[in-house]
């Protein structure tokens, strides 16, 4: 791959701002319990951040248009940049009566992350040759990964030698470092064809998707996609492990690096294996999905921990080479002036149906034993990879200029 200044830039200034999201949750989680002494109350740190990135999803198209898309990724970093400044003084004086103030100021900085996802989505076509695409998303994809596999335990390492209002600090001067990287970026303009109203703007996204059949279709299968992902959180993994597997909470934490680390080899592996996979964008979808439902209803049926982390292994690795294929068509299915309400769109499916689900499945968990949710989310993943095998013809890479 012929690695250009503009993904170089992007890259190391989306990376630094991921590495710095995962320490300040970490921080604003453990300051919120720290304080509280409630799990309820913590718990709305990723509720919080959930609810703000769907709204800003439904209305980042209005911003689109206005700025250029660099511009909008940076200025966003910057305004995140300040707001973690602000978030450093609340954590010195929060308590348990006060701390909806820092839930205020995350739900602000999550609406900037929701408008700066799908422009980071959108930038790569434009600074990426199409035939280097899959190449360019596998490399995104796998230091994203690894960020958020190694974060999260590099995160309370911190806590254990630094405070948490001390670990804000560090993060601001990562998000500073991450904002002049962006700046440097070359300018991307969003063309629109014509002056739209608002509501015009904010429906751009939903049209593309509804009159584009490839793009319709994997609306459909983020949404069922997304429903069966949130088997993985938290909350329901830990259950599994203590009710299913009969261990300790530790193999929670096994179980889910073991996730990530399937995520990272699917990446490194759609990253070396890129011309093969060119060759059968829609076959590699079909088998990362089919097989990712098969394994999971394995690992609903399962009681034993190490076999558990080879399965939570296999899942991670054939939905991740199921993803980047995915990128792959999307960025290539319309033009790049719609790419960035289109994924608007899409990101407002994910997060909208994610809130919703993961509610859903504990309900279900409750009401008809914890292995059920696992079945339940093998059916949608086996759903997915049925529109894939139906409707084959559509999933191939075709660039639009």
């Amino acid at each position: 791959m012929n690695w250009n200044r503009n993904f170089l830039l992007l890259l190391i200034g989306l990376s630094l701002a991921n590495i710095g999201d995962v320490l300040y949750m970490v921080s604003v989680i453990s300051t919120i319990f720290a304080r509280t002494g409630s799990a309820t109350a913590s718990s709305l740190v990723p509720f919080t951040i959930t609810s703000s990135m769907f709204i800003a999803s439904l209305l980042t198209p209005l911003l689109i248009g206005k700025i250029s898309l660099n511009q909008l990724l940076a200025g966003s970093q910057i305004v995140k940049t300040i707001l973690l400044v602000v978030l450093g003084f609340l954590l010195l004086w929060i308590t348990a009566s006060n701390y909806y103030l820092v839930l205020v100021n995350i739900a602000l900085i999550a609406l900037l992350d929701g408008c700066a996802k799908p422009i980071r989505q959108t930038l790569i076509p434009h600074y990426v040759k199409s035939e280097h695409l899959i190449q360019a998303n596998g490399v995104a994809e796998t230091v994203t990964q690894m960020i958020q596999s190694m974060m999260w335990f590099v995160g309370s390492l911190f806590l254990m030698v630094m405070s948490s209002q001390q670990l804000v600090w560090v993060v601001g001067g990562l998000f500073v470092v991450a904002s002049i990287f962006l700046c440097f970026l070359e300018t991307v303009h969003h063309k629109p064809s014509e002056p739209k109203a608002k509501l015009e703007q904010i429906n751009e996204g939903w049209k593309t998707l509804s009159h584009t059949p490839v793009l319709r279709k994997f609306a459909w299968i983020d949404l069922f996609e997304t429903i069966a992902g949130t088997v993985w959180i938290a909350a329901i993994l830990y259950v599994f492990v203590s009710n299913a597997l009969h261990v300790s909470e530790k193999w929670w934490g096994f179980i889910n690096g073991a996730f990530f680390l399937g995520l990272i080899f699917g990446s490194v592996f759609c990253v070396k294996f890129t011309s093969f996979i060119e060759k059968k964008l829609g076959t590699t979808i079909f088998i990362g999905l089919f097989l990712s439902s098969t394994i999971t209803f394995l690992f609903s049926l399962n009681s034993i921990p190490i076999v558990a982390l080879l399965l939570s292994l296999c899942v991670g690795f054939f939905g991740q080479i199921k993803n980047i294929p995915q990128q792959t068509i999307i960025q290539t299915s319309v033009i790049k002036a719609q790419l960035a309400t289109v994924y608007s769109s899409l990101g407002a499916i994910g997060t909208g149906t994610f809130g919703i689900a993961s509610l859903m499945m504990g309900l279900l968990a409750d009401l008809f034993g914890i292995r059920i949710v696992f079945v339940i989310s093998a059916l949608f993943l086996a759903i997915g990879s049925a529109i894939v095998y139906k409707n084959k013809q559509l999933f191939v890479s075709n660039v639009g200029e």
